[in-house]
């Protein structure tokens, strides 16, 4: 075992301190390569998903798209993803997937991974941007300003609507990326949708994305991830009154599953 006093590893001639002065450049490397790959990307597969925007019925086609953009995200920064618990999940059924948020990385592993049909409700903000925002429009995602109260419903009676149509949605009930990897409280504005939609709520726990590329910093680790998809939970006996009991049940579910041994999952 190695520790921060530079004392040497076994089985080796060089001491700690000597062996991360040569992993950095490897790590800053790597995370250079990712970034610019991520930028590339998001032109190349971006560019025709916002073109085919255009056209009618063609949501499906353009989260395909964003699938492969996803895939190769994660293939270029070395990131292995497993997943777990699909066949929880009925194709013909519309849900509400709710998912813990550790990294950006959480979003090329749900879309190039999970391999079935959703829309995003993400934040307004990632509509402004230039391709990408389009590309989002095209796939049927929903914007939700979150300072503007009466806009943020309309997106959500919005995103209602589309679940009664058969389509499922993902949504990060946390509202922004974790700070330590915790499970943080959830926003209330998923669960209205939940009870005013009528569909279950499937929970979905990311384990490692946290320490692949934490929010504080744009480093790139690369390293195994597992997706676990959990049970569907009924919502068809909650109304907007009892939503908060929801919410803590959902709450309480995931983080049971996310305080599970990392290495038990990992080796799972």
């Amino acid at each position: 075992m190695v520790n921060l006093s530079g004392d040497r590893v076994p089985g080796t001639a060089f001491p700690l301190d000597h062996l991360n002065r040569i992993a950095e450049p490897s790590a800053m490397l790597q995370s250079t390569i990712t970034i610019f790959w991520t930028i590339l990307a998001t032109l190349m597969f971006g560019t025709p998903a916002a073109i085919l925007s255009f056209f009618r019925n063609t949501e499906n086609v353009v989260h395909r798209i964003g699938r492969l953009w996803g895939q190769t995200i994660l293939r270029v920064s070395r990131v292995r993803v497993s997943i777990r618990g699909m066949e929880h999940i009925d194709s013909t059924q519309p849900y509400i997937f709710m998912c813990n948020h550790q990294s950006n990385f959480d979003i090329p592993v749900l879309v190039g991974q999970l391999r079935t049909q959703f829309r995003w409700i993400a934040k307004a903000e990632l509509f402004r941007i230039p391709i990408l925002g389009h590309a989002m429009k095209g796939a049927g995602y929903i914007g939700i300003d979150r300072t503007d109260r009466d806009s943020a419903i309309q997106s959500l009676n919005r995103a209602a609507g589309a679940i009664r149509r058969g389509v499922s949605v993902m949504i990060f009930p946390e509202g922004t990326r974790s700070l330590d990897g915790r499970l943080r409280p959830f926003k209330k504005g998923g669960f209205i949708l939940a009870v005013d939609a009528g569909v279950p709520i499937v929970p979905v726990i990311i384990h490692g994305t946290f320490s692949i590329m934490p929010k504080s910093g744009l480093r790139v680790r690369p390293g195994p991830v597992l997706v676990e998809v959990l049970e569907p939970i009924a919502t068809t006996d909650y109304r907007r009154e009892n939503k908060d009991e929801l919410l803590e049940r959902v709450w309480g579910i995931m983080q049971t599953a996310l305080n599970q041994p990392q290495q038990e999952i990992i080796s799972c």
